[in-house]
């Protein structure tokens, strides 16, 4: 009856963790490109147990799993809906790319929010501040920044009415993108499970292309995630009454000698 007890817990424990990683799914519902969060479970090692009630090793032996275990979490990237913004400085990635992003201790991340602004310098940044690897300055007197699919960034300026090439945005992916590490504000590193960046241009290497104007939003699904809320829930409470029912019977136990 122990092991009951050892047992409920694991699974109780195990599907707490699928509560919160749906319930981080769910605030971020309309978080821009962000990729839902998945729980892989795994069952715990298995002991041998006598099949005859008389405990004798010959009448046969079974096995008796001893619980349920989180084998892991991982992104699921899947592509979100596209929603059109009419910001210059909005790129939308249709395909599986990543743009690449320098950190202030001089890392590299990856992430899929094309949400650019522009710093004090005229450089091309992130939300948060990271400038993009590729180092794209739009002058202060451009009228006009137009982003083509292949990711080549062009300005007008007063003194010259035709479009001004001055960089090309890159874009990189990954062998297995679920195994990217996620370090928040939408951002990802790279590990061995990953498999090394494949840096190459809009297009290339299944990146897919850029699309200016628009977004990616989060590919979080309403309906499927309360569906998962709900029977996590209902196996986190199976699993408590399992520790009751154990406890109980631990009780009757106990006062037998009474």
């Amino acid at each position: 009856m122990l092991n009951s007890l050892y047992i409920g817990a694991t699974g109780m424990q195990a599907q707490q963790l699928n509560i919160e990683a749906i319930s981080n799914n769910l605030a971020n519902v309309n978080t821009t490109s962000y990729k839902r969060s998945r729980v892989d479970f795994s069952d715990l090692i298995y002991r041998a147990v006598s099949s005859s009630a008389s405990g004798d090793p010959a009448a046969g032996v079974g096995r008796l799993g001893m619980g349920a275990a989180v084998a892991g979490t991982e992104k699921v990237f899947t592509a979100g809906d596209v929603k059109q913004t009419n910001q210059p400085l909005d790129l939308a990635i249709n395909g599986q790319g990543f743009l690449e992003v320098l950190m202030p201790d001089g890392s590299t991340s990856y992430t899929r929010s094309g949400a650019l602004q522009l710093n004090q310098d005229g450089q091309l940044i992130t939300q948060d501040g990271h400038p993009l690897a590729q180092s794209i300055i739009i002058p202060p007197d451009s009228t006009n920044v137009r982003i083509d699919p292949n990711g080549q960034v062009f300005i007008t300026v007063p003194t010259d009415k035709r479009p001004v090439d001055i960089g090309q945005i890159g874009l990189v992916n990954f062998t297995n993108p679920a195994g990217l590490t996620a370090i928040g504000n939408n951002m990802y590193v790279a590990t061995e499970r990953s498999g090394e960046p494949m840096v190459g241009n809009p297009g290339e290497n299944g990146t897919g292309m850029v699309q200016q104007g628009y977004l990616e939003g989060s590919n979080v699904q309403l309906v499927d995630e309360m569906v998962s809320l709900i029977l996590a829930q209902r196996a986190y409470e199976i699993n408590a009454k399992v520790v009751q029912a154990s406890d109980q019977l631990l009780s009757i136990s106990n006062n037998l000698y009474r």
